[in-house]
């Protein structure tokens, strides 16, 4: 194993600016996967497990949302909740059982709903999800195939858990995958840029979010 002292961050724009023309790339048509972009783990200072990195993500992904719906791409949002008495976390949630554990985010609960600052528009996908990736047990590959999507746009959080899982998952489906670097969040730097630098180095491009709108604005079609 080689050893370092450099953090988690430098270590991920370093292997970024070293990979410039190692890409996978955008492909000819991305679905946007909003993973989770719920007030369980945005309204900081409201809820224990909500974080915040980027004070524009929220903006960003309404960006790219509006973006996406412009070209007639489209766009798909997580959200993970679970029944009243939590049995359906499975394994998930037997750790521990706090009001903030995440069995305990039931659903049409406070937690469990969409930020209120998010663009979600009617046409959109809105899909209740019980594990950690946005494909499984949901009905994303099945939409995948039936538009014919051969990419995914991946937000959301949290970047060690459910984006990553989301990533490897569209990876190992064939989808080239798109990280916007300014639209994953954690709760810590150190597995957020850890897990930033393990996707752009094996599973996704890591891109600064200004590349994706730029790709939405002068989409063409597939």
């Amino acid at each position: 194993m080689e050893l370092s002292n450099k953090t988690a961050r430098e270590m991920f724009y370093e292997l970024r600016t070293a990979t410039t023309d190692r890409r996978y790339g955008f492909g000819r048509k991305p679905m946007l996967v909003n993973v989770d972009v719920q007030c369980a783990y945005t309204s900081v200072g409201t809820y224990v497990t909500a974080y915040d990195n980027d004070p524009q993500q929220i903006e960003h992904i309404n960006t790219l949302a509006a973006l996406a719906r412009e070209q007639g791409l489209p766009v798909y949002w997580t959200y993970v909740a679970f029944r009243a008495d939590g049995s359906d976390c499975g394994v998930f949630g037997s750790r521990d059982d706090t009001p903030d554990s995440l069995q305990n985010i039931k659903r049409n609960s406070p937690r469990a709903a969409l930020d209120p600052h998010l663009s979600v528009a009617e046409s959109d996908y809105v899909v209740n999800k019980l594990m950690p990736s946005a494909f499984h047990e949901t009905n994303l590959q099945s939409l995948m195939v039936w538009l014919r999507c051969d990419s995914i746009i991946v937000t959301g959080g949290s970047t060690s858990g459910c984006v990553r899982a989301t990533v490897v998952d569209g990876l190992s489906r064939g989808y080239r995958v798109i990280v916007p670097e300014e639209c994953v969040a954690d709760l810590h730097e150190s597995p957020h840029f850890a897990n930033l630098y393990d996707m752009h180095k094996k599973y996704a491009d890591v891109r600064p979010v200004s590349e994706v709108i730029e790709h939405y604005r002068a989409y063409a079609g597939g």
